[in-house]
């Protein structure tokens, strides 16, 4: 999966080559799994070992690749040194789930699609280290975390509030109080208050509640429905029988897949959907 600011679409690749399908809500998408699950590499480059990873892994990558991986993310603290200026934001992802972060600002909202969040707004721009300096500064003086769970965004989508102002609230008061606290780094330059709603990119007005999540992809197996919505790295899929199931699209990588004509349904192992309700959550994701 792959976002920009004009929306989201899946990038297939054979070797080298690769085909983009952009992302259309309400047309049917189907594939059946073939093969064994390979690594997916690093950042472009093929795995030198050619390793099989597990069907649950999101990250796709066999141990050696995730810490080489690793070495080069900014998320990990292991680049400190990135000359790019940064900015801090604010993405709220349903009530009560407001996180901060930072991104470079040259990928514009890309992050935050890629997060699923709902609406945003920056609070910030600069050096990388008064980024993170200001990022862990809400952290601490006003207990906004930085990570939610995958699982907690799930839950709330069918949920959300149907006006866009109500949407912004939380992120609208938060801003308010972290631009009245001391200890701002000086080299960071705030930035208005300027909400952001990806609602209509993700297509989530009036989505109905998931009723499972895609555990993993096996070997035969075959995932096809009518793509109602898309945010972050999940599809929603409505599969037939009142089956609307998410597919975190992390979980493809490194399968060989082929074309599944036909209308929904689903061979590969599903797990309930449960919401998930946390005051501090924690979710995985890099920059």
């Amino acid at each position: 999966m792959r976002w920009s600011a004009g929306g989201g679409e899946l990038v297939w690749r054979d070797g080298r080559r690769e085909r983009l399908a952009a992302l259309v809500y309400g047309r049917d998408l189907g594939f059946r799994v073939v093969g064994e699950r390979h690594c997916a590499g690093v950042r472009g480059q093929v795995c030198p070992l050619g390793a099989v990873v597990g069907g649950r892994s999101t990250g796709g990558q066999c141990p050696d690749c995730a810490r080489l991986d690793r070495s080069r993310s900014v998320a990990a603290d292991t680049v400190a040194d990135d000359p790019r200026p940064y900015t801090v934001y604010l993405a709220w992802f349903g009530p009560g789930m407001v996180k901060v972060g930072i991104t470079a600002e040259a990928r514009g909202p890309a992050r935050l699609l890629e997060q699923g969040a709902v609406v945003f707004t920056r609070l910030g721009r600069g050096p990388l280290m008064a980024a993170r300096r200001t990022e862990e500064l809400l952290r601490t003086a006003l207990g906004v975390p930085d990570r939610v769970p995958y699982a907690a965004k799930r839950a709330v989508r069918a949920t959300l509030p149907t006006e866009a102002d109500e949407r912004a609230e939380e992120v609208r008061e938060l801003y308010g109080r972290a631009v009245e606290l001391a200890g701002w780094p000086e080299s960071l330059e705030r930035v208005e208050l300027e909400p952001v709603d990806h609602l209509g990119v993700f297509g989530l007005a009036g989505t109905p509640p998931v009723t499972g999540v895609i555990g993993e992809l096996v070997d035969g197996g075959r995932v096809a429905g009518r793509l109602l919505a898309a945010a972050g790295p999940d599809l929603h899929l409505d599969c037939g029988d009142g089956a609307v199931l998410v597919l975190d699209t992390r979980l493809v990588r490194g399968w060989e897949l082929h074309a599944a004509a036909g209308s929904g349904s689903v061979t590969v192992p599903v797990r309930d959907a449960h919401p998930v309700r946390d005051a501090h959550p924690v979710q995985d994701g890099l920059f």
